[in-house]
């Protein structure tokens, strides 16, 4: 079947997370995505716990769909092969600290003189330019500069970061945009054009209101658990057999419809809780009413209570739900992949879903150079002689 994405080459010259990710949106979605790794030991993450068959689980998350490429970037010789790659990509996606593709001969202006239709993506940490632009980062220094981690955690306790690299995947999505968008204008005007994406700026823009609250109120957007910060009830509470459960009940008809189920239309006269903005303000009073209830049910009677009364309500999973989730398994969102080594293998699933050009595990993660002579190949057009010359003086691997 015809994929979306098919006939588009991309060179993935990044590493960790942000970069991979979306390499592997687009592989997802019939991309030929060529992964430039670092020859002999290739991308940092393969070394990661925990493996199959010697095989990282935390590379093959983001890896899939992927050719590998292995080169020694600190040769002048291998700097060329990575210029001439990037002279038949029509994407190149990168995650070096700013400044280390110039170095190699690699930077935008080089590139683009070479290629003017190519679409440079670069993800930082803080950006090409500006002050921090060279300072070092990672998901978790981007939760913290950017406010992300201070308004997270329990209203007693410390600044907490994500239990996920939310930034990191952002980050990704982001630059998965930024590309497609570049893509749909170099239909117009035949040109590429640079992207960027950067781990601060994503976790900015999931800051929600904190910005124009601190900016024009002088109020810190303060720490609130799982509590919501406009409607309430909206929180967690635990329930008869130890389990908890996530009721989201803020808005006024839905408050209504929690309170009939709970046999407590009492509530519905309350001064306190007759409309959304007392119930924040009452937050503590409402909650403690709810948590009572729950408590003298278990999670499940309680989630198929609210399931009749059409409030929004889950019962908080464990991986092991996650894993038999019968939904996620309908929506073919837990597939089982084929690794040579690591054999079968289950993960996340396609999660953008597309009527008439699905995209489709393809194949998996691949082993360190495993397809270079085959890139060479089909993107250089180097004859088998010429492969093994540079490979003899492990200029690629």
């Amino acid at each position: 079947m015809f994929s979306a994405l098919q006939g588009l080459k991309v060179l993935d010259v990044s590493r960790f997370i942000a970069g991979p990710f979306c390499a592997m949106q687009l592989a997802d979605h019939g991309a030929d995505v060529v992964k430039v790794e670092r020859l002999g030991t290739g991308d940092d993450t393969r070394g990661n716990e925990p493996k199959l068959g010697g095989e990282s689980v935390y590379f093959m998350t983001y890896n899939r769909n992927k050719r590998s490429f292995a080169l020694d970037f600190r040769k002048p010789e291998a700097q060329q092969v990575l210029r001439d790659l990037a002279c038949e990509a029509d994407i190149l996606i990168e995650n070096f600290r700013p400044g280390t593709m110039e170095q190699m001969g690699c930077g935008w202006e080089t590139l683009h003189a070479l290629n003017p239709r190519l679409i440079m993506v670069r993800i930082s940490g803080f950006g090409q330019t500006g002050p921090l632009a060279q300072r070092p980062c990672f998901d978790v220094i981007a939760q913290a500069t950017s406010g992300l981690m201070e308004i997270t955690g329990q209203p007693d306790g410390p600044p907490t970061m994500a239990g996920t690299f939310v930034v990191d995947y952002t980050t990704a999505l982001y630059a998965t945009i930024g590309a497609l968008t570049a893509l749909a204008a170099r239909e117009r005007t035949g040109q590429g054009q640079l992207v960027e994406s950067t781990l601060l700026e994503s976790a900015a823009s999931l800051l929600m209101t904190a910005i124009p609250e601190q900016a024009l109120l002088g109020r810190g957007m303060r720490r609130q658990g799982n509590r919501d910060r406009y409607t309430s009830p909206v929180n967690t509470f635990q329930a008869a057999d130890g389990a908890w459960v996530h009721i989201a009940s803020g808005t006024d008809p839905l408050f209504r419809r929690l309170a009939n189920a709970m046999g407590r239309e009492d509530l519905l006269r309350d001064p306190r809780f007759d409309c959304a903005n007392k119930r924040v303000e009452n937050a503590d009073a409402i909650e403690a009413e709810v948590q009572a209830w729950v408590r003298l049910h278990a999670a499940d009677a309680v989630v198929e209570a609210m399931d009749r009364a059409g409030v929004p309500c889950a019962k908080v999973s464990t991986m092991a739900d996650v894993v038999d989730n019968p939904q996620l398994k309908a929506r073919n969102q837990i597939l089982t992949v084929e690794h040579p080594r690591a054999g079968a293998y289950p993960t996340h699933g396609i999660t953008v879903t597309l009527g008439d050009t699905p995209g489709g595990v393809r194949r998996p993660s691949p082993l360190v150079g495993e397809h270079t002579r085959e890139v060479a190949a089909e993107w250089l057009g180097w004859s088998a002689e010429r492969c093994n010359e540079m490979i003899a003086q492990q200029v690629i691997g």
